[in-house]
């Protein structure tokens, strides 16, 4: 079920917030008076109670404002000690506390906003909240009708603009739907968008952008994934390549940051057909697991998963002795790192079984599912949809193989489960029924 998103301002039964907002109550601010620091107009004359008030209204706001600069600088504490619900709690109150002290419709609330959304995107997984927020930033800033002081300020928000537009695309990539164009098309403009602000910010920093929430690779990884949902594969790869190469000249050709873009880009070169290129690049993400975490990890048992897959789907006779080689390398790390019983270690043993069968090899298939059906009925309990598919696939090949009595035993196994998941009218149980009845003919 999809979250809905969350409204602003949403932290409850909260004595900083409730204190914040009472204060902002009575400390109402006229709109001219609203700046980063409120202070006298020169020459202007008041009278002694007038001074006392702006006084008291002075006083009042160096409270949000103290707590403003506590939220955001716990928030960097938070996140690195991977505290990612609380870290958001403090976003949404700094939201809070900058629609007490800037008003509504200034471009420093737009700022919290925008880093709420990120935050949602990034550290909660919640793009239906993340694009509802991002939305609001760039409302406030679509209205917003103040002239910026510094080129500081006009640096923050090109930075404000990278960041909800980086936010509006990857949400829309990641939610699927949109209401008036595809989802695909509606993320690569809004990360379009993002680059196009994202040149203009390198431009005001002559070339560097360090530091910012949203990196350049970032932005190019968000941008060749829209480019690969929207089937522009040559895009694609060419934002891939920009990345990898702007990652080795940073950290070199042997860092983890490469093994996910290189299986992306093969991912990618498989589409375009160009299988030896995907292993290429899936040779070099497994060469650099196998560096960092040794040959018996789960990193390189995924590596080694993937590129079994990679010379299957080649369907190259010369590549069938790899596929055997690279899936036992997965099936025997995947088993010594995260034991027998574990899903990945179950599910690489299954996708070998299924390219064995396809390639006539019955027998090891069977003796391969045989000797994880402990393991199975241990993971998924006696009475599962995937014990039940264990045995269907058992049956089968002993069937294939014209062992009638153990095929039977089987499917009969396969079907009772069935029908007590299903029920007996359902196309899985008939499906069983029908090969059964086969058997007896």
């Amino acid at each position: 079920m999809q979250a809905s998103p969350i409204r602003i301002p949403t932290v409850t039964n909260d004595t900083d917030w409730d204190f914040c907002f009472h204060l902002s109550q009575q400390t109402k601010i006229p709109e001219h008076q609203r700046t980063d620091e409120s202070s006298p107009t020169s020459g202007s004359e008041e009278s002694e109670e007038d001074t006392k008030a702006k006084e008291k209204a002075i006083d009042c706001m160096s409270h949000p404002k103290e707590k403003l600069a506590q939220s955001q600088k716990k928030i960097a504490q938070l996140i690195k000690r991977k505290k990612n619900i609380e870290a958001n709690k403090e976003l949404i109150r700094c939201v809070i506390l900058s629609r007490i002290i800037f008003g509504e419709e200034h471009w420093k609330c737009a700022q919290a906003l925008a880093t709420l959304a990120y935050g949602y995107l990034t550290l909660r997984g919640l793009p239906a909240q993340a694009k509802k927020h991002a939305e609001s930033a760039k409302n406030v800033l679509l209205t917003w009708k103040g002239t910026t002081t510094s080129d500081k300020e006009e640096k923050q928000i090109l930075e404000t603009l990278v960041m909800l537009y980086y936010t509006l695309g990857v949400a829309c990539l990641l939610q699927n739907q949109y209401p008036f164009l595809p989802s695909r098309i509606w993320a690569y403009f809004n990360l379009q968008k993002s680059e196009r602000n994202m040149k203009e910010l390198r431009k005001s920093y002559k070339g560097s952008t360090c530091g910012l929430q949203v990196s350049e690779n970032d932005l190019r990884i968000a941008l060749g994934r829209a480019s690969l949902a929207n089937c522009r594969l040559n895009l694609a790869l060419i934002y891939f390549e920009k990345v990898v190469d702007n990652v080795i000249a940073n950290k070199g050709d042997n860092t983890s940051d490469l093994v996910s873009l290189y299986q992306e880009m093969a991912q990618i070169e498989q589409l375009r057909r160009n299988h030896e290129h995907a292993i290429q690049y899936l040779h070099q993400a497994h060469s650099i697991c196998v560096s960092l975490y040794t040959e018996v990890s789960p990193q390189a048992a995924e590596a080694s998963a993937l590129l079994a897959k990679a010379y299957a789907m080649s369907g190259e006779v010369q590549h069938k002795d790899a596929v055997g080689l690279y899936f036992m390398k997965s099936i025997t790390a995947y088993q010594t790192t995260l034991g027998p019983d574990d899903y990945e270690t179950l599910t690489t043993v299954e996708e070998f079984c299924k390219w064995l069968v396809q390639n006539g090899e019955k027998q090891e298939a069977y003796r391969l599912l045989k000797a994880s059906l402990r393991s199975h009925l241990i993971s998924y309990g006696d009475c599962s949809e995937k014990v039940a598919e264990r045995f269907y696939n058992m049956g089968k090949i002993c069937f294939a193989k014209g062992e009638l009595r153990k095929a039977g035993q089987l499917l009969r196994k396969c079907l009772m489960i069935q029908i007590l998941i299903y029920g007996d009218e359902h196309s899985k149980s008939r499906d069983t029924k029908n090969l059964l009845t086969r058997m007896q003919r």
